[in-house]
């Protein structure tokens, strides 16, 4: 069957998919609400601050849980119901603050919205890998671009309501357009017609078997059995190591131009502002580029900047040195999450790819919690960020020694399976 026959197209459904992470990747743009709602509520910063560590946690959660649901129900219903549940979330938010309620303020943006986000991030993505089984790592790395340059629109966006309308009004605006956005691109999601493959790979021989299974010589799993595969829980702790270290930066940007290079407050707030376009463009650049070179040799990749950029972040003099080397860590932040989709079909298969995903994610919901909070101990402890640095690149040498193993793991499994004649088990 060719690419004339679907009846929808694939480049549409990327479309689409960006534009779900585009409405959910507004959370990285969660910092405009802060200084109004001490203002206009008197709420504490760390009780604002907790509606935001709320959600990310709930988000890895729901990932976790709810991949069972878009296999069963589609990513069309999937996608409808994320936009339904992150539209309450927000619309419910400027509830909480007219009736200036904290309690159900971290119940609607940080439960409701969370849950939103979880199922939005991931419902689009399995079907993603369907429609592109010859560039895995590109379409995915497009859509997740979207939940990382979310901050892009809202930032700007947000801030304007919130000038104009106040920051209740503003949450009911942002509830309806992200709800109108996240459905209108739900509804154009489906999966690929049995048998569907894209012009280029109908004449490649064993074409519908490459488009489905995991490389070659290993197998194609269910989500249940990939949690007990060795290989799964070695992918995980890479994420978990990457996404670490990012968040240790996101958190901890500003204060740390000021302290290691000398910035003023006002630069590196500007500094830091750009954050979101490398956050962004290196999930398109770096899976585009895993198409390429392979999945496990881009995390190795990104282990191995990271290990250099925090080993000389400590010594570095001035300021834009030192930003341009937080701009690639962040890229290697990024791309961890826009080529995870594509490695995991790369190991499982694509059968149940977004429950995989889903499991996979907790890795994310974890490390939203132990890279800032080890990096403000250690800064508790020592009064610099330069141990902090150090610490995390002791976690990121753990992270490339273990891509290390992966792949010796995957050599040793196809070898076992050219010897045996048939795929191994892990």
């Amino acid at each position: 069957m060719s690419t004339r026959e679907a009846d929808k197209n694939r480049w549409l459904i990327a479309v689409a998919a960006v534009a779900i992470h585009l409405s959910i990747g507004s959370i990285y743009a969660y910092s405009i609400y802060q200084i109004p709602l001490n203002e206009t509520q008197g709420w504490s910063t760390s009780s604002v601050t907790l509606a935001f560590s709320i959600a990310v946690f709930v988000l890895g959660i729901t990932a976790a849980f709810l991949g069972r649901y878009v296999e069963e129900y589609g990513p069309r219903k999937s996608g409808l119901a994320a936009a339904t549940l992150y539209g309450l979330g927000m619309v419910g938010s400027g509830v909480s603050v007219q009736l200036g309620s904290l309690p159900l303020f971290l119940a609607t943006f940080g439960v409701v919205g969370g849950m939103g986000i979880g199922l939005g991030y991931i419902s689009p993505i399995g079907t993603l890998v369907e429609w592109f089984p010859d560039r895995r790592g590109m379409a995915t790395g497009l859509a997740v671009m979207g939940f990382g340059a979310g901050a892009l629109l809202t930032g700007p966006l947000g801030n304007y309501l919130i000038q104009r309308v106040g920051v209740a009004t503003a949450f009911y605006a942002l509830g309806v357009l992200y709800f109108a956005l996240m459905s209108l691109g739900a509804s154009y999601l489906a999966k690929p017609p049995q048998g569907w493959l894209p012009e280029g790979m109908e004449g490649e021989e064993n074409a519908q078997e490459k488009a489905k299974s995991a490389l070659s010589g290993l197998e194609n799993l269910t989500a249940a059995e990939a949690r007990t595969s060795p290989r799964f829980w070695m992918v995980w702790l890479i994420i978990f190591i990457n996404v670490s270290a990012g968040i240790m930066l996101l958190a901890f940007a500003s204060p740390m131009l000021q302290q290691i290079a000398g910035a003023t407050a006002t630069t590196a707030a500007f500094i830091t502002g750009y954050i979101g376009i490398f956050n962004g463009g290196g999930r398109i650049f770096w899976s585009t580029l895993s198409d390429y070179i392979g999945r496990t040799t881009t995390y190795g990749a990104f282990f191995a900047i990271q290990i250099v950029a925090f080993f000389v972040m400590p010594e570095l003099v001035g300021v834009w040195v030192l930003s341009a080397t937080m701009f690639l860590v962040i890229t290697c932040y990024g791309g961890g999450f826009a080529c995870l989709p594509a490695y995991l079909s790369d190991l499982f298969g694509t059968q149940e790819v977004s429950a995989i995903h889903g499991y996979a994610l907790t890795a994310w919901g974890v490390a939203g919690v132990v890279g800032p909070q080890l990096a403000s101990y250690v800064l508790e402890t020592t009064g610099n960020y330069t141990t902090a640095l150090y610490v995390m690149n002791g976690a990121l040498v753990v992270g490339l020694i273990t891509v290390a193993v992966l792949r010796w793991r995957i050599g040793n499994l196809k070898e076992r399976s050219r010897q045996a004649g048939a795929t191994p088990t892990d």
